[in-house]
């Protein structure tokens, strides 16, 4: 309240009467990046392990990929709660897939799952950026990509969370070799892509404080899912 002086007569003003606005979010965006690289017999995938909001770092060692199956792994970054809300729905399905038909769900199918899920939630939709990986009936690595809304797309690399804009371009020249002359183009081994993978987030450490601390890295090939570590900084 303030007090006004007019015809020397002082009034308060009551501010209480005049309107206020309030926002409300359920959304929190906890950070994280994600890293999927594919090749003809393998698939290799990575996420960091901060998990962060704003400038305070809850935890600097949360594993951010799921396993779904033998073949199948699921990364996420984003809204923590609506990760672990999805991959519970999302495991449930899987195994209620299992018992109905007596087998283990293929990576493409469980993609497609995957996206009329995050469809059906269109209105009200997970705020997380997904990337599944895993292998295809032929055997060859295969990377799915999606938008919040179940739009999918699937690649032989990709790029998704808080530093997406910083890795998908590293991605581009040194695995999809664009825009590039007089480079010939060899087949990509599993080594390569965990360098490049390992490369790749050390520069997306140096720009984007939401990504940093380790790496968690999934081999994906047909003996199953090989798992890796790398240190990043922590500051």
């Amino acid at each position: 309240m303030s007090t006004i002086m007019s015809d020397s007569r002082p009034y308060f003003e009551d501010y209480s009467q005049k309107p206020m606005q309030r926002q409300f979010s359920p959304y929190a965006d906890n950070g994280g990046s994600i890293i999927a690289i594919s090749g003809n017999d393998f698939v290799v995938i990575g996420a960091d392990t901060r998990l962060s909001a704003g400038y305070s770092i809850y935890t600097r060692d949360q594993n951010k990929l799921f396993k779904l199956t033998d073949t199948t792994v699921l990364g996420c970054s984003g809204c923590w709660c609506d990760t672990l809300s999805l991959t519970r729905v999302l495991n449930a399905r899987m195994q209620m897939y299992e018992q109905e038909h007596n087998k283990t769900m293929s990576t493409p199918a469980c993609a497609q799952m995957l996206s009329t899920m995050l469809y059906y939630k269109r209105f009200f939709p997970y705020y997380i950026s997904n990337i599944l990986v895993g292998l295809d009936s032929e055997g060859k690595g295969c990377v799915y990509s999606y938008d919040p809304i179940g739009h999918t797309e699937r690649s032989s690399y990709r790029a998704g969370g808080s530093a997406g804009a910083l890795l998908q371009p590293l991605l581009d020249n040194q695995v999809g070799l664009k825009n590039m002359q007089n480079i010939q183009k060899e087949p990509l081994t599993i080594e390569r892509a965990v360098g490049i993978l390992k490369d790749t987030f050390i520069s997306a450490a140096e720009r984007d404080i939401y990504t940093g601390d380790s790496i968690k890295i999934n081999i994906i090939t047909k003996d199953g899912i090989k798992e890796d570590s790398f240190e990043l900084r922590k500051d």
